[in-house]
């Protein structure tokens, strides 16, 4: 049965999160809002939050340098995942991503699909990982980000998630790359190239 084992010891993961918008400012990114919200009162830690704008480049570069941060574990972008010319936060991810998650885009659209109908086939929501970093990105309305965090990554990004989830995966992203460490239970904190 899938839930919450309250057997199993909750492990923060530390994650940043991206707005892609070329007009919001801190003062008032609400998606962003609502992830750091949620994130924190998840008891997970906010390793750093920015803004970028619709410009690939930028948004590559972004994601590269938290890649190679240590102090971050998984990245949440909002915002670029529509379809229109100024939408190129995929166009951005699938430069850095590694390994593609397809799960994650198709669980987000047939949820969303229950919220906002077939407009949910115009979303490119997509999920990978870089270098042992979770990317994620969710389109850019509020309402996009409540319903990727509430019903995929508060349970996916929580390690008591029973029968699987990603956190747990956490200290294996990388063993393709480095040799086995024998520390597979150290939680989120992963090797690094």
């Amino acid at each position: 049965m899938a839930g919450i084992d309250p057997s199993r010891p909750f492990l923060p993961v530390r994650l940043a999160v991206l707005t892609v918008s070329d007009s919001r400012t801190l003062a008032d990114d609400r998606s962003g809002d609502v992830l750091v919200e949620r994130l924190r009162a998840a008891g997970h830690t906010l390793a750093d939050r920015a803004i970028v704008r619709d410009e690939a480049d930028a948004i590559e570069a972004r994601l590269r340098a938290w890649v190679a941060d240590p102090a971050v574990d998984a990245v949440v972008a909002t915002g670029g995942t529509g379809v229109t010319g100024r939408d190129v936060t995929p166009e951005a991810f699938a430069r850095v991503v590694e390994k593609d998650i397809p799960g994650f885009g198709e669980l987000f659209r047939m949820l969303s699909y229950q919220t906002i109908g077939t407009s949910t086939i115009q979303s490119r929501a997509l999920a990978g990982v870089a270098g042992g970093t979770y990317l994620f990105a969710v389109p850019g309305s509020t309402g996009a980000c409540k319903d990727a965090w509430d019903q995929i990554l508060a349970t996916q990004l929580d390690s008591r998630y029973r029968p699987c989830n990603f956190v747990e995966l956490m200290p294996r992203l990388c063993e393709h790359l480095t040799p086995p460490s024998g520390d597979a239970a150290r939680g989120p904190s992963r090797p690094r190239v």
